[in-house]
C-alpha cells in the first residue's frame, strides 16, 4: 500500500486513441518531503510524517523550523502522516513523487467536502416538505420529534436536525489513474474527487479487492506545430555600395542613349536635311 498528498485543481475530460471520452479529475502532485519517521520502537506505529507545499520561513514556529532544518528542506504548508508497507523504504529528507502511481492503477481518494453552511433538514438531508396552503401549519420544518413508547422524555442523539452542513472527510473507493505526468507534477483521475478546487487530497492504494485487472489508458497525444522561421539574409555595407553605384552608372548610360537618340531625331527634322532630301 501507498499514498501521497495532493491537490486538487478541476475537472476536464481526455481522449482516448479508441474515441472515447473519459472524465478525469486533475491532481496537482508536488514531491512530498519526509520530515519525520515514526516506527514500532520509538512511536508504537509505523508511519511517514510528510510536508506538502513550501511556506515562508517567518510563517513557521521554531518547533516547524527544527523539523524541516533536520530534513534540510522549506518549511511546509501542510503536513500529514502517511502509511503504507511500500512507503517504509523512503528516510528522512527523500522525496515521495507522483511516479509511485501508475496508470490503470486503482485508488481511493480522501479530502474535504464543500462547506454548505447551517442548512435545514429538506436541504441537509432530503426531508419532504409538508403542504405549501396557506392554511398548513407546516412547511419546512423539523417536523416531529417525539419518539415511540416510553423513552419519550428526551430527544435521543442522531436525530436528525437543522445544523452545520458539510465539509466533512469523504473518501471516494476505486478511482482509476488515467494518466500521470512526472514532468509536471499532474495525476489525471477518472470521475470525481471530494473537496472544492485546490483543497488538499490524499491519494491512496485501493484497499478492496478489484474485480478488472488493471489496464492502462492509451490517451490522445496533442503535439504542437512546427514553425519554421525564415532568416532573411541582411546585405552588407559593400554590396549596397556596389548596387547604388551600379545603378547610377545604368542610369548615365539610359541618359546618353536617350540624348544621342533624340539629336538623331532633331537634325533628321531641320529644314536643311529637308531641302537635301527633296
Amino acid at each position: 500500500m501507498k499514498s501521497i498528498l495532493g491537490r486538487k485543481v478541476g475537472m476536464t475530460q481526455v481522449f482516448t486513441t479508441s474515441g472515447e471520452v473519459v472524465p478525469v479529475t486533475v491532481i496537482e502532485v508536488l514531491p512530498n518531503v519526509v520530515l519525520q519517521k515514526k516506527t514500532i520502537e520509538s512511536d508504537g506505529y509505523n508511519a511517514l510524517q510528510v510536508g506538502y507545499e513550501d511556506k515562508r520561513v517567518s510563517l513557521a514556529t521554531k518547533p516547524e523550523n527544527g523539523i524541516v532544518e533536520k530534513a534540510k528542506t522549506a518549511p511546509k504548508k501542510f503536513v500529514r502522516e502517511l502509511k503504507g508497507d511500500e512507503l517504509e523504504k523512503y528516510n528522512v529528507g527523500d522525496e515521495i513523487k507522483v511516479d509511485i502511481f501508475q496508470s490503470g492503477e486503482a485508488v481511493d481518494v480522501t479530502g474535504k467536502t464543500k462547506g454548505k453552511g447551517f442548512s435545514g433538514v429538506i436541504k441537509r438531508y432530503g426531508f419532504q416538505r409538508g403542504p405549501m396552503g396557506h392554511g398548513s401549519g407546516y412547511h419546512r420544518g423539523v417536523g416531529s420529534l417525539a419518539t415511540s413508547g416510553r423513552w419519550n422524555n428526551r430527544i435521543h442523539p442522531g436525530k436528525k436536525m437543522p445544523g452545520h452542513h458539510g465539509f466533512t472527510t469523504k473518501t471516494v473507493l476505486n478511482l482509476v489513474v488515467v494518466s500521470v505526468d512526472v514532468e509536471n507534477n499532474v495525476m489525471l483521475v477518472k470521475g470525481p474527487v471530494p473537496g472544492a478546487n485546490r483543497s488538499l487530497v490524499v491519494i491512496r492504494t485501493a484497499v478492496k479487492a478489484q474485480k478488472k485487472a488493471a489496464q492502462p489508458f492509451e490517451l490522445v497525444k496533442y503535439e504542437a506545430p512546427v514553425v519554421e522561421t525564415v532568416v532573411e539574409e541582411v546585405p552588407t555595407e559593400e554590396e549596397v555600395t556596389v548596387e547604388v553605384t551600379n545603378t547610377q552608372e545604368l542610369t548615365a548610360e539610359e541618359t546618353i542613349q536617350e540624348a544621342v537618340e533624340a539629336n538623331k531625331e532633331a537634325e533628321a527634322n531641320t529644314p536643311a536635311n529637308e531641302e537635301a532630301a527633296e
